[in-house]
């Protein structure tokens, strides 16, 4: 079953010196090694800030555009994982080993089979 990993942090709180932003930037490239080893790994990335985004709503049939992310919360999304795992529980392993869930969330949600 798909599993997608949804990587919550404070975008506040990011890495301040190179070393920093290296040694996270190791400890995901490691963790993703790790995920494709064991070919769990479906698709993953890391995503801009959410100065970057733009929230798109319809109401009445207009389009309305917000610049920001879709809620204000002290957690912003910014990357996920898509893996392959046979149940909840093993996808709980392998979201528990995502370096951001130290100091941030992860939300495993199942991917919905509409075919």
């Amino acid at each position: 079953m798909k599993y997608i990993c949804l990587i919550y942090g404070d975008e506040a709180a990011r890495p301040t010196t190179p070393e920093e932003g290296e040694a996270i930037g190791k400890a995901y490239w490691a963790y993703t090694e790790e995920l494709r080893a064991a070919g769990k790994m479906l698709a993953g990335e890391a995503l801009e800030s959410v100065t970057t985004a733009t929230t798109v709503r319809v109401r009445a049939g207009e389009t309305l555009t917000t610049d920001g992310p879709f809620a204000e919360t002290k957690e912003q999304l910014g990357g996920f994982y898509l893996i392959d795992c046979g149940n909840l529980d093993e996808a709980l392993e392998w979201a528990a080993k995502i370096p951001g869930a130290a100091h941030g969330s992860v939300e495993v949600r199942p991917v919905m089979n509409v075919m």
